[in-house]
């Protein structure tokens, strides 16, 4: 009877390691979706997101747009006008300093059909001025000078104001649309819970389409304030320098009337 018993527990254990190879299949099969799940949740679409959002959600997502928009026309225009400034710099420079006489120099600036800008403006004005005081007031050197002066400052003032022309509304993109993108996060987020009210079992699976479509809107405030901070601070910078450029060379030009106008040379 012993090994009877001994052969029936031997028959009744073999099925054991089927068991064993169909456990350790879908401990794999678990294991494969796992991996997938955080692969298929990679894979965002951000038009989706962007379209099912809130109509408030929205709004901001567009106001967002917009300033991003505006932000990049206005950088590549100012990048444009900060070179074409610089070059003009360096081009008039290089004439003033050739030795050419400055009566011809005001001639050629003061031509009909021809706008001047930049040195050439600060130099046309600052010349008139002059000239305009050599006449009128005949050897008074120091009202002479202090026209040309005040011309060469006005002219300087208005070619700056070009240039700085739209370099505030960069700065306020920059500093305001992060609040505007979190100012959507907020409500969507609001909205995200609000809904869990209908809901008698709360996951984080029911919460997080909302959540996710309401940060989206700080991402796009992000996307907009980033290039707007960095444009803002390089053009300012290039536009310093240049302010610094035209009131070195109004100082050089003064210097040089000052001379004429003592020595009385016209």
């Amino acid at each position: 009877m012993s090994v009877l018993a001994t052969l029936l527990q031997a028959t009744t254990a073999e099925p054991l390691p089927d068991e064993a190879a169909a456990q350790s299949v879908e401990l794999a099969a678990d294991a494969a979706q796992a991996a997938a799940a955080p692969a298929a949740g990679a894979n965002l679409d951000l038009l989706h997101l962007v379209l099912h959002a809130s109509i408030p959600v929205q709004l901001v997502m567009l106001v967002l747009l917009l300033a991003s928009i505006a932000s990049w026309v206005i950088i590549f225009r100012k990048k444009r006008m900060l070179d074409r400034a610089a070059k003009e710099a360096d081009r008039f420079e290089e004439k003033f300093w050739s030795g050419v006489d400055l009566g011809k120099l005001y001639s050629s600036a003061s031509e009909r059909n021809r706008e001047v800008e930049g040195l050439e403006s600060i130099f046309e004005a600052g010349f008139r001025e002059y000239s305009r005081g050599r006449q009128r007031i005949g050897g008074d050197g120091r009202a002479q000078l202090e026209g040309a002066q005040r011309g060469m400052r006005v002219a300087s003032s208005r070619e700056l104001d070009g240039l700085e022309h739209n370099l505030e509304f960069l700065a306020n993109v920059g500093s305001i649309a992060p609040y505007v993108g979190l100012l959507g996060t907020v409500w969507g987020i609001m909205i995200a819970f609000q809904g869990l009210a209908n809901v008698k079992e709360a996951t984080i699976a029911s919460v997080a389409p909302g959540i996710s479509e309401a940060l989206i809107a700080t991402a796009m405030g992000l996307f907009a304030a980033i290039p707007a901070v960095w444009a803002y601070n390089r053009f300012a910078t290039r536009v310093e320098r240049i302010a610094g450029r035209y009131d070195a060379f109004s100082d050089e030009f003064s210097s040089i009337l000052e001379r004429q106008a003592t020595t009385g040379e016209a």
